[in-house]
């Protein structure tokens, strides 16, 4: 039996499954994001799955994942299928993922209307009635002429529902309104599948558990990497992914930068060096061609937090000392094609080693460098890494270990350096 979106596949290239766009959706999200094609396809295939008789198709209540790359705007999806459920009677969505970070990302995205990336319209109007986009702490509260959305992590969603205490919620509390699942990073919710665990007592089983108490309910799940090796994921997932646009797919539509893995015996100093060069080149190459390119790095601890902020200090001291002889070593030992390419392109530019360490200082003084490790970092910090991209956000650096790995989606990220031995003995900057 073929998945869900190959069967999808099939359809749409026979014409049976047409793109279309839907008045709900292109007038009420932020006219600074465009609905790309890919997005569109994604809207029309859920329309088709909603409103059409298919063999095989799954019993209500709905559950169904997007399986869509990182960076391709999944949270925009999520944003336009809200609209298009509001159109269908839906008010209340429950937004969850297992990240607190990504939950205050979200939040912006879909609540705040000063933020860079708030993804609606200014005024959302459906059917002529202007509609607000609000969170809420119960749908008990809700009222039923908007968009109620509540925040949460799995993690304390699944506690709050498995630890009965006075007036907290629980699964009765969802059987009399039909309410929208919206899980991000949703790989984390297969976990008892994938190891042929129970799902009882599992954050997959609470999902499961709130979905059935109402027909009506519908669980959309949204991923960049779903385990496809996995029998029993592929088991449960077949007849639910309505959409798989992979990173492959992609890159090959031109909307992802080319991702090149660099190897070389350089030690740390000399990596961070060769990262600096190549962020002051991709910096200088778009000021040549008139555009406005602020580059970022992001700098890799293996494991621990005390690791990153040495690291941190370490580059500090690296700035401190910067001069021409240093970029000249770079300049004159350097094997990868990329950076002596980029030494060629500072000398048609007459951009000296001295101008290339002055301008690598400047552009990575303290203030322009901040760390994301612990919760109280990510959280003081939050604003200044959700909005990298923005022309006034100064950050040109950022130390970290596990804490954005996912759901940090930044166009202008374009080198990660791994601070660390890996296991060939050699180092990689990607």
């Amino acid at each position: 039996m073929p998945f869900l979106y190959e069967s999808f596949d099939t359809l749409t290239q026979f014409g049976a499954i047409p793109n279309q766009r839907f008045n709900v959706i292109d007038d009420n999200l932020s006219s600074k994001f465009p609905v790309r094609d890919y997005q569109v396809k994604a809207f029309s295939r859920f329309h088709y799955f909603l409103n059409t008789d298919f063999p095989d198709k799954q019993y209500a209540p709905f559950h169904l994942l997007f399986n869509m790359a990182t960076g391709s705007g999944k949270t925009l999806v999520m944003a336009g299928l809200m609209l298009y459920l509001y159109e269908k009677g839906y008010r209340n969505f429950l937004f969850f993922v297992n990240s607190s970070n990504i939950i205050k990302k979200t939040r912006d995205n879909f609540i705040n209307q000063q933020a860079t990336k708030y993804l609606f319209s200014d005024k959302v109007v459906i059917d002529g009635t202007e509609v607000y986009v609000k969170e809420t702490d119960t749908f008990e509260s809700a009222d039923n002429r908007n968009i109620n959305i509540k925040f949460t992590t799995i993690q304390q969603l699944h506690v709050d529902l498995n630890n009965t205490k006075e007036n907290g919620i629980t699964y009765e509390d969802f059987k009399d309104k039909k309410i929208v699942l919206i899980a991000d990073e949703a790989h984390h919710l297969s976990s008892a599948t994938k190891s042929k665990g129970t799902l009882f007592g599992s954050w997959e089983g609470t999902v499961e558990e709130i979905l059935k108490q109402n027909i009506e309910n519908i669980l959309l799940e949204f991923t960049a990497t779903l385990a496809y090796e996995s029998r029993e994921v592929t088991s449960k997932y077949r007849n639910k992914v309505i959409y798989r646009y992979d990173l492959a797919q992609f890159r090959k539509d031109k909307y992802s930068k080319e991702i090149n893995l660099i190897r070389s015996l350089y030690d740390e100093r000399e990596r961070i060096l060769q990262a600096l060069i190549l962020n002051l080149y991709r910096q200088e190459l778009a000021t040549t061609n008139n555009i406005n390119l602020k580059p970022v790095v992001l700098f890799k601890a293996k494991k621990t937090i005390k690791e990153s902020e040495q690291n941190k200090l370490n580059f500090h001291a690296l700035i401190d000392v910067l001069d021409s002889q240093l970029i000249d070593k770079i300049r004159n030992t350097a094997t990868v094609a990329i950076v002596q390419k980029a030494f060629f392109f500072f000398d048609t530019q007459s951009i000296t080693s001295s101008e290339i360490s002055r301008r690598i200082k400047s552009n990575f003084k303290s203030e322009n460098c901040i760390s994301a490790n612990s919760d109280d970092e990510a959280e003081k910090n939050q604003l200044l890494l959700n909005t990298l991209e923005d022309e006034n956000n100064p950050i040109r650096a950022v130390f970290a270990v596990q804490k954005l790995n996912e759901g940090w989606d930044v166009l202008n990220l374009f080198d990660i350096v791994r601070l660390y031995e890996t296991r060939d003995g050699k180092d990689g900057k990607v």
